[in-house]
């Protein structure tokens, strides 16, 4: 069994986390690929700083308020650091950015086919900050990979297993028992970078701009319906099925759609590269 220790510090009166830095890393990292990728394309990538800018305010906003609704919050959840929920992150910013392309009147497949790989590197990035912090574990789980956090976010007892996620500890169990679980955060480090490395093998696909944000829904989709099966969670209603897996079955088909749309170049529906 592993013992996880948060990534914090206090230097002079100033805390800083795991957390933010991935957070800001992420950001930093979506930003230069894809403004390079946008170069690379022969396009201008000069208006991608004001769109990831916009990202981080949308998805942070967002990612608040899709975890105060699911969690029966209130307005002073809102101000705290912890409770960042990636679906409603994802919603903001997309949001935010939209207003964006609007107003600077840009083509929006074509901030689109970049974005996708620039978001799933960005996730792999950001879910490292989960696990620096120890929020966003699994359920319990009997083996020598297993983690167990006792300064997590909550602290995985045996009483929070029950009385935060409702997940069935054994009997006879304390209450402070602390238990070992799945290291989700890690495995979705690893399965955003697998996102990441099938969108930038494809980053030159054939088909119209657009086309490859498309793919970038049905990866993400189908990556957090299965990794939902393992977390600590407190919102299975639908069959034993989460909110996010509800959310991420309804992103594989609107993936799936806009792919279908956008599978062949035709006027109107211009290919990745400035000269098509």
């Amino acid at each position: 069994m592993i013992v996880h220790h948060p990534f914090a510090y206090d230097i002079d009166g100033f805390s800083f986390t795991g957390f933010g830095l991935a957070v800001l890393f992420a950001f930093v990292i979506a930003q230069v690929i894809c403004q390079r990728e946008l170069a690379r394309r022969g396009q201008d990538p000069e208006a991608m700083g004001d769109l990831v800018f916009a990202a981080v305010v949308g998805g942070l906003v967002g990612a608040k308020v899709y975890y105060v609704i699911l969690m029966g919050g209130n307005f002073e959840d809102l101000l705290s650091r912890g409770g960042f929920v990636f679906w409603g992150g994802l919603v903001g910013g997309t949001i935010a950015v939209l207003l964006v392309i609007q107003y600077k009147r840009l083509r929006l497949q074509r901030i689109a086919d970049v974005a996708g790989i620039g978001i799933a590197a960005a996730y792999s990035i950001g879910r490292t900050g989960c696990w620096a912090v120890g929020d966003d574990y699994g359920r319990a789980w009997a083996s020598r990979f297993a983690v167990s956090f006792p300064h997590g976010a909550p602290p995985s007892t045996a009483g929070n297993m029950w009385t935060s996620f409702r997940v069935p500890i054994p009997p006879g169990v304390s209450p402070a028992t602390v238990m070992s679980v799945y290291p989700t955060q890690l495995f979705e480090v690893a399965l955003g970078f697998i996102m990441f490395l099938v969108l930038w093998r494809l980053r030159d696909h054939d088909h119209a701009e657009g086309w490859l944000f498309g793919l970038y829904l049905v990866l993400a989709g189908v990556e957090r319906f299965l990794i939902e099966f393992l977390r600590a969670k407190d919102d299975r209603f639908f069959g034993g099925l989460t909110m996010a897996q509800l959310i991420a079955l309804a992103a594989v088909v609107v993936g799936i759609a806009w792919m279908y749309a956008r599978r062949t170049v035709s006027r109107g529906r211009p290919g990745i590269h400035a000269s098509a």
